[in-house]
């Protein structure tokens, strides 16, 4: 009994080690995609690489369809922009984040495999879709807190205009196999301010 209090000490919680294995895992998919592309991503392989059981994976992602969306947003995930009082200053500030994060080794093929994986037989698109609608959030925020605030048009389609600010980068990297410099977010925020803008 005592010996078993010393372990449970030794231990410590166990959160951290939960979030060690979950940040383990992730940065293992990371790596194998960079490394070798989606085609090298398979369960067995990213278990060997986190150094965990794959009971330990099966318990947090039942399927290596969650796990691939989990890596992504472990990377691009939802972020919040304070209010700034212009539009195109919290445009270009969701921009140059997700710039950012796009430069980091092995994001491309990451987001080309979620995109890929998404139209496989089989995909719960579900979840894809929700994953999407988490990382845009903000974008669709942004535009409606610039209509309440007077400075995005009240008729704008939010939908739309989020669409064409998160497809700018991604397809610039994934599409056109270009890194996303700071010359297109500038570009991307006076094309979607200008057409957003409320008219004189």
């Amino acid at each position: 009994m005592a010996e078993e209090r010393v372990r449970g000490v030794r231990r410590g919680p166990g959160r951290p080690r939960e979030e060690r294995v979950t940040g383990a895992v992730l940065d293992a998919v990371v790596a194998l995609v960079a490394e070798s592309g989606m085609g090298a991503l398979t369960m067995d392989a990213v278990a060997a690489r986190a150094g965990v059981s794959k009971p330990a994976m099966y318990r947090r992602w039942s399927t290596k369809q969650d796990l691939i969306i989990a890596a992504a947003e472990s990377r691009i995930g939802p972020l919040t922009v304070p209010d700034m009082g212009d539009f195109r200053a919290e445009l270009r500030a969701v921009l140059t984040a997700r710039a950012r994060a796009y430069r980091l080794p092995g994001v491309d093929r990451l987001l080309a495999g979620v995109i890929g994986s998404a139209a496989e037989a089989g995909a719960e698109r579900g979840a894809y879709r929700d994953y999407t609608a988490r990382v845009m959030s903000e974008t669709r925020h942004l535009l409606e807190r610039g209509v309440e605030r007077g400075d995005v048009r009240p008729d704008v389609d939010i939908d739309a205009a989020a669409t064409l600010v998160a497809a700018s980068l991604v397809f610039r990297m994934v599409g056109e196999q270009r890194q996303p410099d700071d010359a297109l977010v500038e570009s991307v925020v006076e094309l979607i301010g200008r057409a957003v803008a409320v008219r004189p």
